[in-house]
């Protein structure tokens, strides 16, 4: 857990209730204010390897927004230490997120890894980019090999992220990481009903 992190996030109400609940001197240790988190090659391989990520961004109005955005494992692209990008991608056209970001940039991901209980918080700053006043970087985003329509990039800011324990996330399951296991299964089926057939007898 970085000190950046918790910075951000535990204003005076927050550090209050922390008093109350007797967890305050434990994170008091880490008010040291300090630059923004660059990330390492351990986070940059556990965002290469989702599928997914929720993002988080505060309307005008002050209500808060959670969207799924989906893809192909890696669509989104570590492009330096404090650098994300992806392409984003045409969906029900509401625009709720890419609007709210016009009044407020700051937004928060959540990367999970459902199978091995792991989960990557993310706070950065993010904007929208034009791909086609800037091919090299849609070069760097794209996906060639999954058709959805690109209607625009972007681009987040790292400002801080954390890596939370894995208790209370239940282990989920994608058809393709089931896929070995449930093959497997079916061959070995299929060797027990030809080993029945063989032992069974005949008339």
């Amino acid at each position: 857990m970085t000190a950046r992190f918790l910075n951000l996030l535990f204003s005076p109400s927050v550090k209050s209730i922390q008093q109350q609940m007797g967890s305050r001197a434990a994170y008091s240790k880490r008010d040291a204010a300090n630059e923004a988190d660059a990330l390492t090659e351990n986070e940059a391989a556990f965002i290469a390897a989702r599928d997914s990520v929720y993002m988080a961004s505060v309307g005008a109005g002050g209500w808060p927004y959670i969207q799924h955005r989906g893809g192909p494992a890696g669509f989104v692209k570590v492009l330096g230490e404090r650098t994300l990008g992806l392409a984003d991608f045409r969906g029900n056209r509401q625009y709720v997120s890419v609007g709210n970001i016009v009044d407020d940039d700051r937004v928060s991901l959540f990367f999970m890894d459902y199978p091995r209980r792991a989960r990557l918080k993310l706070l950065g700053r993010a904007k929208t980019v034009d791909l086609a006043a800037v091919p090299q970087l849609a070069a760097a985003l794209a996906d060639a090999d999954y058709g959805a329509k690109v209607e625009r990039g972007l681009l987040i800011e790292v400002e801080a992220f954390d890596w939370n324990c894995p208790q209370h996330i239940a282990p989920r399951y994608t058809m393709a990481e089931l896929a070995p296991t449930i093959e497997a299964l079916k061959l070995r089926i299929a060797e027990l009903e030809t080993e029945l057939a063989r032992l069974r007898p005949v008339g």
